[in-house]
């Protein structure tokens, strides 16, 4: 017989499942239909009516061991006794009296009746019974926890009374269910108290509480004005590495773009339909890690195309493409693999491009999408996969905005260009920064639309202002975030406080990469018209050279020991020069005239036994300090002698020609201070810096 045959005997009747257990009517119709075939069976072969007696009271006392060991109650082990031996009983009376006369049938089918009204009375007391002892042992559990949450109630009560001179009544005490710590909801004293008094006692409140280094007690609005929520941090979850969530799942803009966790454990969203971000963070604090992690949620995003700048030789997007474009990737059905990101410019031409075409697109699409605006009945562009947002990322973005360099103004301004004018047709952008202070966020474009703001601290102190960089937020301490890749997030939805990005892997962004190819967008034609060449080529094997010029290498002898190939193009000396190399060269040539400097060592070979110079030595200025306005800066300190000069002053000095601001100059002295190129001396308004040179004199 075929397997189809079988199938269809199989299913042509009712499906009978053998190893169900019988219900009330069944067990019953069993129990007579069995007693019935006993009898007639017995009546036929004349066997002893003792022997249903016998099995009668075995399965009696059978079942009631049984019962006894599962716990069963007395009702439902009387019930299923009595069935047995009623059972034994009629089988005895109908193999003596004859089980076929109506008398014998009559009764068998009266305790059948009998016997289903009884298991199912049982039934009913069992589960009854079962449901009662779980809800006992719920409001054990239920008022254990109240205990601990009327002891909590009660304590933080008294100990808010104590510090912050407010009697607030707990209304409600919320234990997080990650188990790091809970939440107080508390309704405030009348008289005009509010919950930035208790906000502002944080530390107190928390030194107070013995709680761990890293956790805090922080104070938010409630449900309305007099209302206040503490949540309490008991673990700090910060201390420990947490690598990026292995969960590559579609995300949407909509739905909010994770870039990191509370001290609650729980995942905190960026909301950037509309709004643009600022993330700031010192040298070693983890923002390239963080940059990544924001990269990896847009990629993952089925509704958003990612635009990389990073002047910094693209090091910020490359991991993103390179594997990609060098066919690294393989996927199984063996189609192409995609750039983890949409675009990626790492020199001042291609980012100049890139934003040209990014204003180009947001004019565009105002023009071209009005008919859809208006059935939409909406001035926000509808963002889809089918109308894709565009993210400009743009990698120590901020310090292009606070550039005197005028070449790199003209980034600055397209740069608040596209902020100014691209937020309703879905273009927005990501900057950073190496630190918070006042040149960072004087620009009023990126205080008003980058309502979502990282400051990363790593215990860093110097440049993280985080009162300016989240004005209203008290409380907020670097020492609260030791720890790399932790620092403070805030956004529209979500107050200032604590939080941490993920760590995530090299091996994890060719993971994802590969994950999303198929997910990214495509342009919309309506932008994609208006990007043109420039964003269709963007690709192009000499558009995309200098990504593979700064990792291969034809001379064996810059061979690194783990056999990764160096490019040491940086200092040949066949480079040419460019127009800002070259007033920096001839500005170190003039003050070398003017002040007698030495040699740079770069240039002029000594014997280890000649004696060097005694004069000022400009060499240590190149790099981060190879700028003419740092250069006039110091040597405006060097012509300030013995008696020294204050920032104020260099900054009047330069502002014409420089365009230097006081800041600037301010942070510059700190740093001559630091590496001991400058001295300062006196403190407050009456401080000034002297040259270390003048300062050594006798």
């Amino acid at each position: 017989m075929s397997s189809t045959a079988t199938a269809k005997n199989a299913s042509s009747g009712p499906v009978l499942d053998w190893a169900a257990g019988h219900g009330p009517v069944t067990g019953a119709l069993s129990a007579t239909t069995g007693a019935f075939a006993i009898a007639t069976t017995g009546a036929a072969t004349s066997m002893p009516p003792v022997w249903t007696l016998a099995v009668g009271a075995a399965g009696a006392l059978g079942h009631t061991v049984v019962g006894l060991r599962v716990r069963n109650a007395g009702r439902t082990l009387a019930t299923r006794a009595a069935s047995w031996l009623v059972g034994a009983g009629w089988t005895t009376w109908a193999m003596t009296h004859g089980p076929l006369t109506w008398a014998a049938l009559g009764s068998l089918a009266t305790i059948g009746v009998g016997i289903g009204a009884a298991a199912r009375s049982a039934a009913l007391f069992e589960e009854a019974r079962e449901e009662e002892a779980i809800a006992v042992e719920q409001r054990q559990i239920a008022a254990e926890l109240s205990a601990e949450r009327r002891a909590i109630a009660a304590e933080w009560v008294e100990r808010i009374q104590r510090v912050c001179s407010i009697t607030v009544r707990v209304l409600g005490v919320e234990m997080w269910e990650t188990g790091a710590g809970f939440s107080i909801d508390a309704e405030l004293p009348s008289g005009g108290a509010t919950w930035n008094k208790i906000a502002a006692e944080s530390p107190r409140l928390s030194a107070d509480a013995r709680l761990p280094h890293g956790c805090t007690a922080t104070a938010s609005p409630g449900v309305d004005q007099g209302r206040v929520i503490i949540d309490v941090t008991t673990v700090n979850v910060l201390e420990e590495e947490r690598t990026y969530p292995a969960d590559y799942g579609p995300l949407s803009v909509h739905t909010g773009i994770p870039w990191g966790y509370r001290t609650n454990a729980a995942a905190i969203l960026a909301y950037l339909r509309e709004q643009c971000a600022l993330v700031v963070g010192p040298t070693g604090s983890g923002k390239t890690n963080m940059v990544h992690a924001i990269l990896a949620g847009f990629a993952r995003a089925e509704d958003i195309l990612t635009w990389v700048i990073d002047l910094n030789a693209g090091s910020a997007g490359l991991p993103w493409v390179l594997p990609a474009l060098n066919g690294q990737i393989v996927r199984e059905d063996g189609k192409p693999v995609r750039p983890g990101i949409d675009w990626l410019a790492g020199t001042y031409d291609e980012a100049l491009t890139m934003l040209d075409t990014a204003v180009r697109v947001a004019k565009q699409r105002k023009m071209g999408y009005q008919d859809l605006l208006s059935k939409a009945n909406t001035d926000l562009l509808p963002i889809s996969p089918r109308i894709p947002q565009i993210m400009v990322v743009i990698d120590e973005g901020a310090e292009i905005l606070a550039s005197p360099d005028r070449q790199i103004r003209k980034l600055a301004e397209k740069i608040l260009e596209v902020i100014r004018i691209a937020r309703a047709m879905g273009v927005r952008t990501v900057l950073t920064a190496l630190g918070a202070t006042g040149s960072v966020l004087g620009n009023l474009m990126i205080r008003r639309e980058g309502k979502v703001r990282v400051a990363l601290t790593g215990g860093e102190t110097e440049g993280m202002d985080l009162s300016k960089m989240f004005p209203g937020s008290r409380g907020l301490r670097v020492d609260q975030a030791p720890y790399k890749g932790a620092g403070f997030m805030g956004t529209p939805e979500s107050p200032a406080a604590l939080f941490k990005t993920w760590r995530i892997l090299p091996n994890q962004i060719r993971d994802i990469t590969a994950a999303t190819s198929d997910r990214h967008p495509v342009l919309d034609d309506v932008s994609a018209k208006a990007a043109g060449l420039a964003y269709a080529r963007r690709w192009d094997a000499e558009r995309t050279a200098w990504m593979r010029d700064q990792v291969v290498t034809d001379d064996a002898d810059d061979t690194a020991p783990g056999g990764a190939t160096l490019r040491l193009s940086a200092l040949s000396n066949e480079r040419p020069e460019s127009a800002e190399d070259a007033l920096a060269r001839q500005f170190r040539e003039e003050i070398d005239a003017q002040f007698g400097t030495a040699p740079d060592p770069r240039t002029t070979e000594q014997d280890d036994e000649t004696e060097r110079p005694a004069g000022l030595n400009l060499s240590a200025l190149r790099g981060e300090q190879d700028s003419p306005a740092q250069q006039a800066a110091l040597a405006a300190l060097l012509a300030a002698g013995r008696e020294g000069t204050g920032a104020s002053a260099i900054a009047r000095a330069l502002a014409d020609e420089y365009g230097t601001t006081r800041q600037t100059v301010v942070g510059w002295l700190k740093t001559w201070a630091k590496d001991g190129t400058a001295v300062r001396v006196g403190e407050g308004t009456k401080a000034r810096y002297i040259h270390r040179t003048h300062a050594t004199d006798d």
